[in-house]
Protein backbone atom coordinates (compact mmCIF):
# COMPACT_ATOMS: atom_id res chain seq x y z
CA UNK A 1 0.00 0.00 0.00
CA UNK A 2 2.86 2.48 1.29
CA UNK A 3 4.90 1.88 -1.29
CA UNK A 4 2.52 3.04 -3.78
CA UNK A 5 2.78 6.83 -2.48
CA UNK A 6 6.67 6.96 -1.52
CA UNK A 7 7.36 8.02 -5.11
CA UNK A 8 4.29 10.65 -4.81
CA UNK A 9 5.19 12.35 -1.28
CA UNK A 10 8.88 12.40 -1.96
CA UNK A 11 8.06 14.23 -5.50
CA UNK A 12 5.30 16.26 -3.12
CA UNK A 13 8.00 16.66 -0.11
CA UNK A 14 10.60 17.74 -2.79
CA UNK A 15 8.38 20.42 -4.02
CA UNK A 16 7.45 21.83 -1.02
CA UNK A 17 10.88 22.46 0.23
CA UNK A 18 12.18 24.20 -3.02
CA UNK A 19 9.75 26.70 -2.07
CA UNK A 20 10.81 26.98 1.25
CA UNK A 21 14.70 27.71 0.02
CA UNK A 22 13.40 30.30 -2.36
CA UNK A 23 11.96 31.84 0.63
CA UNK A 24 15.13 31.44 2.53
CA UNK A 25 13.81 29.54 5.66
CA UNK A 26 14.70 26.37 6.91
CA UNK A 27 11.84 23.32 6.15
CA UNK A 28 11.15 19.88 7.72
CA UNK A 29 8.41 17.93 5.59
CA UNK A 30 7.08 14.89 7.67
CA UNK A 31 4.45 13.09 6.04
CA UNK A 32 2.93 9.51 7.56
CA UNK A 33 0.35 7.23 6.88
CA UNK A 34 -0.95 4.54 9.04
CA UNK A 35 -3.78 1.51 9.58
CA UNK A 36 -5.32 0.12 12.67
CA UNK A 37 -6.93 -2.85 13.27
CA UNK A 38 -8.80 -3.45 16.43
CA UNK A 39 -11.24 -6.29 16.91
CA UNK A 40 -12.86 -7.28 20.48
CA UNK A 41 -14.90 -10.47 21.02
CA UNK A 42 -17.71 -11.13 24.11
CA UNK A 43 -18.93 -14.76 24.70
CA UNK A 44 -17.82 -15.62 20.82
CA UNK A 45 -19.77 -12.96 19.30
CA UNK A 46 -17.73 -9.65 17.97
CA UNK A 47 -18.17 -6.65 20.08
CA UNK A 48 -15.68 -4.09 18.55
CA UNK A 49 -14.52 -3.94 15.02
CA UNK A 50 -12.71 -0.42 14.37
CA UNK A 51 -10.45 -0.46 10.86
CA UNK A 52 -8.88 3.08 10.21
CA UNK A 53 -6.74 4.81 8.24
CA UNK A 54 -5.18 8.03 8.20
CA UNK A 55 -2.82 9.89 6.11
CA UNK A 56 -1.18 13.73 6.64
CA UNK A 57 1.55 16.08 6.76
CA UNK A 58 3.18 18.08 9.10
CA UNK A 59 5.47 21.18 8.28
CA UNK A 60 8.15 22.46 10.10
CA UNK A 61 9.84 26.08 9.26
CA UNK A 62 12.60 27.90 11.28
CA UNK A 63 13.38 31.27 9.98
CA UNK A 64 15.91 33.41 11.91
CA UNK A 65 15.70 31.28 14.89
CA UNK A 66 11.85 31.57 14.99
CA UNK A 67 9.65 28.09 14.67
CA UNK A 68 6.34 27.97 12.76
CA UNK A 69 4.63 25.11 12.25
CA UNK A 70 1.12 23.58 10.33
CA UNK A 71 -0.22 20.68 9.37
CA UNK A 72 -3.25 18.86 7.35
CA UNK A 73 -4.44 15.74 6.02
CA UNK A 74 -5.00 17.67 2.51
CA UNK A 75 -2.57 16.77 0.04
CA UNK A 76 -3.37 19.08 -2.43
CA UNK A 77 -1.03 21.24 -4.24
CA UNK A 78 -3.01 24.54 -3.27
CA UNK A 79 -3.75 23.32 0.40
CA UNK A 80 0.01 22.47 0.63
CA UNK A 81 1.45 25.34 -0.46
CA UNK A 82 -1.09 27.53 2.11
CA UNK A 83 0.27 24.98 4.87
CA UNK A 84 3.78 26.41 3.74
CA UNK A 85 2.95 30.18 3.94
CA UNK A 86 0.78 29.37 6.96
CA UNK A 87 4.07 27.66 9.46
CA UNK A 88 6.11 30.81 7.54
CA UNK A 89 3.47 33.59 8.98
CA UNK A 90 3.40 31.50 12.40
CA UNK A 91 7.30 32.02 12.52
CA UNK A 92 6.85 35.37 12.60
CA UNK A 93 5.16 35.33 15.81
CA UNK A 94 7.35 32.77 17.67
CA UNK A 95 9.87 33.06 20.31
CA UNK A 96 13.80 33.38 18.63
CA UNK A 97 15.98 30.62 19.91
CA UNK A 98 19.43 30.37 18.40
CA UNK A 99 18.40 26.48 19.48
CA UNK A 100 15.63 26.27 16.71
CA UNK A 101 17.42 24.10 14.46
CA UNK A 102 17.12 20.70 11.94
CA UNK A 103 19.13 17.84 11.73
CA UNK A 104 21.89 18.16 9.12
CA UNK A 105 21.99 15.72 6.42
CA UNK A 106 24.99 12.60 6.92
CA UNK A 107 22.86 10.48 8.97
CA UNK A 108 23.40 6.74 8.59
CA UNK A 109 20.14 4.22 8.70
CA UNK A 110 20.46 0.48 10.10
CA UNK A 111 18.82 -2.08 8.58
CA UNK A 112 16.45 -3.47 10.46
CA UNK A 113 13.65 -6.20 9.63
CA UNK A 114 10.48 -3.83 10.92
CA UNK A 115 7.55 -5.29 8.47
CA UNK A 116 6.51 -8.61 8.34
CA UNK A 117 4.28 -8.96 5.58
CA UNK A 118 2.20 -11.38 7.24
CA UNK A 119 0.44 -9.43 9.34
CA UNK A 120 -1.60 -8.22 6.43
CA UNK A 121 -1.87 -11.49 4.79
CA UNK A 122 -4.09 -13.11 7.41
CA UNK A 123 -7.83 -12.83 6.66
CA UNK A 124 -9.76 -10.80 9.59
CA UNK A 125 -11.78 -14.12 9.88
CA UNK A 126 -8.58 -15.85 11.24
CA UNK A 127 -7.81 -12.75 13.30
CA UNK A 128 -11.22 -12.97 14.82
CA UNK A 129 -11.09 -16.94 15.66
CA UNK A 130 -7.10 -16.00 17.47
CA UNK A 131 -9.65 -13.46 19.77
CA UNK A 132 -12.34 -16.03 20.44
CA UNK A 133 -9.57 -18.97 20.61
CA UNK A 134 -8.09 -17.12 23.70
CA UNK A 135 -11.59 -16.26 25.38
CA UNK A 136 -12.34 -20.45 25.13
CA UNK A 137 -8.51 -20.89 26.43
CA UNK A 138 -9.17 -18.50 29.34
CA UNK A 139 -12.75 -20.02 30.13
CA UNK A 140 -11.13 -23.43 30.22
CA UNK A 141 -8.25 -22.50 32.92
CA UNK A 142 -10.71 -22.98 35.79
CA UNK A 143 -13.99 -23.03 36.71
CA UNK A 144 -13.61 -20.37 38.82
CA UNK A 145 -13.12 -17.89 35.85
CA UNK A 146 -16.49 -16.48 35.18
CA UNK A 147 -16.17 -13.38 33.30
CA UNK A 148 -13.89 -13.12 30.13
CA UNK A 149 -14.28 -9.00 29.98
CA UNK A 150 -13.16 -8.99 26.73
CA UNK A 151 -10.30 -10.78 24.72
CA UNK A 152 -9.31 -8.87 21.79
CA UNK A 153 -6.42 -9.04 18.87
CA UNK A 154 -4.83 -5.28 17.07
CA UNK A 155 -2.56 -4.62 14.40
CA UNK A 156 -0.98 -1.54 12.99
CA UNK A 157 1.39 -0.46 10.48
CA UNK A 158 3.08 3.37 9.73
CA UNK A 159 5.32 4.48 7.22
CA UNK A 160 7.35 7.83 7.61
CA UNK A 161 8.94 9.70 5.41
CA UNK A 162 11.02 13.11 6.62
CA UNK A 163 12.87 15.30 4.10
CA UNK A 164 14.24 19.28 5.39
CA UNK A 165 15.95 21.45 3.76
CA UNK A 166 19.50 20.09 5.23
CA UNK A 167 19.40 17.37 3.17
CA UNK A 168 17.72 14.99 5.50
CA UNK A 169 15.83 12.25 3.15
CA UNK A 170 14.29 9.04 5.33
CA UNK A 171 11.64 6.55 4.47
CA UNK A 172 10.73 3.25 6.19
CA UNK A 173 7.50 1.80 7.29
CA UNK A 174 6.64 -0.98 9.97
CA UNK A 175 4.15 -2.70 11.79
CA UNK A 176 2.98 -4.92 14.97
CA UNK A 177 0.43 -7.44 16.02
CA UNK A 178 -0.89 -7.80 19.53
CA UNK A 179 -3.67 -10.01 21.52
CA UNK A 180 -4.76 -9.10 25.17
CA UNK A 181 -7.61 -10.77 27.53
CA UNK A 182 -8.96 -9.60 30.48
CA UNK A 183 -11.03 -12.14 33.12
CA UNK A 184 -12.53 -12.28 36.25
CA UNK A 185 -12.58 -15.04 38.53
CA UNK A 186 -14.78 -15.45 41.54
CA UNK A 187 -15.05 -17.54 44.77
CA UNK A 188 -17.34 -17.68 47.64
CA UNK A 189 -18.35 -14.19 46.81
CA UNK A 190 -14.35 -13.09 45.98
CA UNK A 191 -13.89 -11.72 42.61
CA UNK A 192 -10.52 -10.81 41.41
CA UNK A 193 -9.70 -9.42 37.64
CA UNK A 194 -6.77 -11.15 35.70
CA UNK A 195 -4.84 -9.58 32.54
CA UNK A 196 -2.37 -10.11 30.01
CA UNK A 197 -0.71 -8.39 26.59
CA UNK A 198 1.56 -9.39 24.16
CA UNK A 199 2.51 -6.96 21.31
CA UNK A 200 4.88 -8.85 18.52
CA UNK A 201 6.59 -7.72 15.21
CA UNK A 202 5.84 -10.55 13.57
CA UNK A 203 2.33 -12.49 13.55
CA UNK A 204 4.42 -16.27 13.75
CA UNK A 205 5.31 -14.75 17.35
CA UNK A 206 1.68 -14.51 18.84
CA UNK A 207 1.54 -16.66 21.46
CA UNK A 208 -2.90 -16.67 21.96
CA UNK A 209 -2.69 -19.75 24.44
CA UNK A 210 -0.24 -18.12 26.60
CA UNK A 211 -1.66 -14.70 26.67
CA UNK A 212 -5.02 -16.72 27.43
CA UNK A 213 -3.41 -18.81 30.56
CA UNK A 214 -1.45 -15.97 31.91
CA UNK A 215 -5.06 -13.71 32.23
CA UNK A 216 -6.79 -16.50 33.98
CA UNK A 217 -3.76 -17.68 36.16
CA UNK A 218 -3.50 -13.88 37.52
CA UNK A 219 -7.28 -14.15 38.39
CA UNK A 220 -7.36 -17.31 40.00
CA UNK A 221 -4.46 -16.88 41.68
CA UNK A 222 -5.08 -13.84 43.43
CA UNK A 223 -8.84 -15.18 45.08
CA UNK A 224 -8.94 -15.19 48.48
CA UNK A 225 -6.03 -11.81 48.78
CA UNK A 226 -5.20 -10.59 52.34
CA UNK A 227 -3.17 -7.80 54.04
CA UNK A 228 -0.09 -8.57 55.34
CA UNK A 229 1.70 -6.52 58.12
CA UNK A 230 3.63 -3.72 57.98
CA UNK A 231 7.09 -3.71 58.31
CA UNK A 232 10.57 -3.55 56.25
CA UNK A 233 11.21 -6.97 54.14
CA UNK A 234 12.41 -8.26 50.87
CA UNK A 235 10.75 -8.05 47.76
CA UNK A 236 10.55 -9.29 44.27
CA UNK A 237 9.29 -6.41 41.41
CA UNK A 238 7.28 -8.45 38.68
CA UNK A 239 8.85 -7.31 35.10
CA UNK A 240 5.52 -5.71 34.75
CA UNK A 241 5.90 -4.26 38.14
CA UNK A 242 9.49 -3.01 37.40
CA UNK A 243 8.35 -1.56 33.47
CA UNK A 244 6.05 0.81 35.79
CA UNK A 245 8.84 2.21 37.44
CA UNK A 246 10.69 2.45 34.13
CA UNK A 247 7.76 4.50 33.13
CA UNK A 248 8.80 7.03 36.05
CA UNK A 249 12.51 6.72 35.12
CA UNK A 250 11.71 7.36 31.56
CA UNK A 251 11.05 11.13 32.76
CA UNK A 252 13.54 11.65 34.58
CA UNK A 253 16.06 10.61 31.66
CA UNK A 254 14.32 13.58 29.12
CA UNK A 255 16.72 16.17 28.44
CA UNK A 256 13.82 18.72 28.56
CA UNK A 257 12.42 17.76 31.98
CA UNK A 258 16.06 18.04 32.83
CA UNK A 259 16.80 21.33 31.59
CA UNK A 260 13.65 22.69 33.20
CA UNK A 261 14.58 21.49 36.58
CA UNK A 262 12.13 18.23 36.04
CA UNK A 263 13.99 15.70 37.29
CA UNK A 264 15.87 14.09 39.81
CA UNK A 265 18.79 12.73 37.71
CA UNK A 266 19.80 16.63 36.95
CA UNK A 267 23.78 16.90 37.43
CA UNK A 268 24.05 13.31 38.06
CA UNK A 269 26.11 12.16 34.62
CA UNK A 270 29.10 10.01 36.68
CA UNK A 271 27.25 9.46 40.01
CA UNK A 272 26.46 6.36 41.46
CA UNK A 273 22.72 5.75 41.19
CA UNK A 274 21.64 2.51 41.28
CA UNK A 275 23.45 -1.14 42.14
CA UNK A 276 26.24 -2.00 40.33
CA UNK A 277 24.68 -5.22 39.15
CA UNK A 278 22.06 -2.62 36.95
CA UNK A 279 22.18 -1.64 33.52
CA UNK A 280 19.59 1.11 31.68
CA UNK A 281 19.63 1.50 28.00
CA UNK A 282 17.19 3.15 25.13
CA UNK A 283 17.57 0.96 21.89
CA UNK A 284 15.75 2.26 19.04
CA UNK A 285 17.55 -0.98 16.92
CA UNK A 286 17.13 -3.57 19.25
CA UNK A 287 15.81 -6.70 16.93
CA UNK A 288 11.51 -7.25 17.75
CA UNK A 289 11.46 -4.49 19.93
CA UNK A 290 7.95 -2.50 19.19
CA UNK A 291 9.35 0.54 19.10
CA UNK A 292 12.39 -0.15 16.61
CA UNK A 293 12.78 1.93 13.54
CA UNK A 294 15.90 3.32 11.31
CA UNK A 295 15.28 6.88 12.63
CA UNK A 296 13.37 9.27 15.22
CA UNK A 297 10.93 11.60 14.15
CA UNK A 298 13.23 14.08 13.37
CA UNK A 299 15.24 11.57 10.59
CA UNK A 300 18.03 11.03 13.32
CA UNK A 301 19.30 8.04 12.92
CA UNK A 302 18.60 5.47 16.19
CA UNK A 303 21.17 4.00 18.09
CA UNK A 304 20.88 2.47 21.70
CA UNK A 305 22.10 5.05 24.07
CA UNK A 306 23.40 3.88 27.51
CA UNK A 307 21.60 5.59 30.27
CA UNK A 308 23.00 3.87 33.32
CA UNK A 309 25.89 1.59 33.38
CA UNK A 310 26.97 -0.52 36.14
CA UNK A 311 25.00 1.52 38.30
CA UNK A 312 26.19 4.73 37.04
CA UNK A 313 24.50 7.85 35.51
CA UNK A 314 25.59 8.32 31.77
CA UNK A 315 23.56 10.76 30.21
CA UNK A 316 19.97 11.77 29.12
CA UNK A 317 17.77 11.36 25.87
CA UNK A 318 18.04 14.32 23.62
CA UNK A 319 16.14 15.29 20.56
CA UNK A 320 17.72 18.15 18.44
CA UNK A 321 16.45 20.85 20.19
CA UNK A 322 17.22 20.08 23.91
CA UNK A 323 20.47 18.52 22.52
CA UNK A 324 21.64 21.98 21.00
CA UNK A 325 20.69 23.58 24.53
CA UNK A 326 23.38 21.17 25.84
CA UNK A 327 25.69 21.84 23.62
CA UNK A 328 25.15 17.68 22.65
CA UNK A 329 24.49 16.25 20.18
CA UNK A 330 20.77 14.04 19.50
CA UNK A 331 20.31 9.97 20.64
CA UNK A 332 17.43 9.70 17.99
CA UNK A 333 14.78 10.37 20.40
CA UNK A 334 13.11 13.53 18.63
CA UNK A 335 9.40 11.23 18.85
CA UNK A 336 5.93 12.86 17.95
CA UNK A 337 2.91 10.87 18.19
CA UNK A 338 1.46 12.34 15.07
CA UNK A 339 1.73 14.79 12.18
CA UNK A 340 -0.08 16.99 13.99
CA UNK A 341 2.33 17.38 16.46
CA UNK A 342 6.53 18.98 17.06
CA UNK A 343 8.42 16.52 17.54
CA UNK A 344 10.23 16.39 21.51
CA UNK A 345 11.80 13.89 23.78
CA UNK A 346 10.50 10.41 23.71
CA UNK A 347 11.84 6.92 24.57
CA UNK A 348 12.27 4.04 22.38
CA UNK A 349 12.79 0.89 23.03
CA UNK A 350 13.00 1.68 27.14
CA UNK A 351 15.03 -1.78 28.85
CA UNK A 352 16.68 -2.60 32.27
CA UNK A 353 19.03 -5.26 31.10
CA UNK A 354 18.50 -8.84 32.22
CA UNK A 355 20.85 -10.52 34.49
CA UNK A 356 22.02 -14.35 35.33
CA UNK A 357 19.72 -15.70 37.73
CA UNK A 358 15.91 -17.46 37.50
CA UNK A 359 12.65 -16.16 39.41
CA UNK A 360 13.34 -19.07 41.80
CA UNK A 361 17.03 -18.36 42.02
CA UNK A 362 16.03 -14.61 43.22
CA UNK A 363 13.81 -15.91 45.86
CA UNK A 364 15.34 -19.13 47.31
CA UNK A 365 16.60 -17.79 50.52
CA UNK A 366 14.43 -15.60 50.99
CA UNK A 367 12.39 -16.75 54.25
CA UNK A 368 10.29 -13.95 54.17
CA UNK A 369 9.22 -11.67 51.62
CA UNK A 370 6.88 -10.17 49.04
CA UNK A 371 6.75 -10.96 45.62
CA UNK A 372 4.68 -7.74 43.95
CA UNK A 373 3.13 -8.44 40.56
CA UNK A 374 0.96 -5.08 40.75
CA UNK A 375 0.89 -1.52 41.14
CA UNK A 376 -1.82 0.59 41.58
CA UNK A 377 -1.34 4.71 41.45
CA UNK A 378 2.37 5.23 39.64
CA UNK A 379 1.22 8.37 38.05
CA UNK A 380 1.42 9.85 41.59
CA UNK A 381 5.21 8.95 41.53
CA UNK A 382 7.21 12.29 41.67
CA UNK A 383 10.06 12.20 39.11
CA UNK A 384 11.92 15.23 40.77
CA UNK A 385 12.01 14.37 44.43
CA UNK A 386 11.54 10.31 43.05
CA UNK A 387 9.29 9.15 46.37
CA UNK A 388 6.92 7.03 45.33
CA UNK A 389 3.60 5.50 47.55
CA UNK A 390 1.46 3.42 45.77
CA UNK A 391 -1.00 0.48 46.10
CA UNK A 392 0.62 -3.21 45.62
CA UNK A 393 -0.77 -6.89 45.19
CA UNK A 394 1.31 -10.09 45.16
CA UNK A 395 1.96 -12.85 46.82
CA UNK A 396 4.17 -13.67 50.26
CA UNK A 397 7.29 -15.45 49.93
CA UNK A 398 7.79 -17.91 52.86
CA UNK A 399 10.97 -20.09 52.72
CA UNK A 400 11.47 -19.52 49.00
CA UNK A 401 8.27 -20.02 47.71
CA UNK A 402 5.32 -18.34 46.47
CA UNK A 403 2.65 -18.49 49.05
CA UNK A 404 -0.59 -16.94 50.18
CA UNK A 405 -1.87 -14.07 47.62
CA UNK A 406 -2.11 -10.42 48.95
CA UNK A 407 -3.82 -7.14 48.29
CA UNK A 408 -4.67 -4.01 49.98
CA UNK A 409 -1.11 -2.69 50.74
CA UNK A 410 0.90 -0.09 49.78
CA UNK A 411 4.78 0.05 48.65
CA UNK A 412 6.76 3.06 49.51
CA UNK A 413 10.34 5.00 48.96
CA UNK A 414 12.26 6.68 46.63
CA UNK A 415 13.27 5.98 42.84
CA UNK A 416 16.88 6.30 44.11
CA UNK A 417 17.06 3.91 47.33
CA UNK A 418 14.87 1.31 45.04
CA UNK A 419 18.02 1.40 42.63
CA UNK A 420 20.76 1.00 44.83
CA UNK A 421 18.77 -1.39 47.03
CA UNK A 422 18.92 -3.79 44.02
CA UNK A 423 20.07 -7.36 45.35
CA UNK A 424 19.91 -9.00 42.09
CA UNK A 425 18.46 -9.44 38.52
CA UNK A 426 16.84 -11.80 36.46
CA UNK A 427 17.17 -13.78 33.26
CA UNK A 428 13.95 -13.33 32.64
CA UNK A 429 13.35 -10.43 30.53
CA UNK A 430 10.16 -9.01 29.10
CA UNK A 431 8.22 -6.99 26.72
CA UNK A 432 5.29 -4.51 27.86
CA UNK A 433 4.45 -2.60 25.22
CA UNK A 434 8.06 -0.80 24.54
CA UNK A 435 9.74 -1.06 28.21
CA UNK A 436 10.94 -4.25 28.68
CA UNK A 437 12.52 -5.27 32.49
CA UNK A 438 13.50 -8.45 33.68
CA UNK A 439 11.99 -9.51 37.68
CA UNK A 440 14.35 -8.17 40.42
CA UNK A 441 14.94 -8.30 43.56
CA UNK A 442 15.42 -6.00 46.26
CA UNK A 443 16.92 -5.91 49.79
CA UNK A 444 13.65 -4.97 51.48
CA UNK A 445 10.98 -2.04 50.47
CA UNK A 446 8.01 -0.36 53.43
CA UNK A 447 5.12 -2.16 53.28
CA UNK A 448 2.19 -0.60 54.64
CA UNK A 449 -0.48 -3.03 55.69
CA UNK A 450 -2.23 -4.17 58.83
Amino acid sequence: MYQDYYALDTDMAGRLLDIARRKKVDAEVFVMRSRELSIEVINGQVDTFIEAEASGLGIRVINAGRLGFAYSSDFSAPALQKLLDDAITMAKYTTQSEHNRLPQSGQVYAPLEIFDNNISRISVEDKIELARHMERNARAYDPRVTVIERAGYEDGEVSQLIMNTRGINAFARGNYCGSYVFVVAEQEGDAQTGFSVSLKKKYADLQPEAVAIEAASKAVRSLKAFMIPSGRIPCLLDPYVMTRFLGIIARMVDAEAVQKGKSLFAGAVGQQVAAASLNLVDDGLYADGIASFPFDDEGVASQTTSLIEQGQFMGYLYDTYTASCDGAVSTGNGQRGSFRGLPSVGTTNFMLLPGEHSRQELCSDIDYGFYITEVMGMHTANPISGDFSVGAAGFVIRQGQEAEPVRGVTIAGNIIDLLKDIEAIGNDLRFFGAKAAPTVRIRNLSIGGE
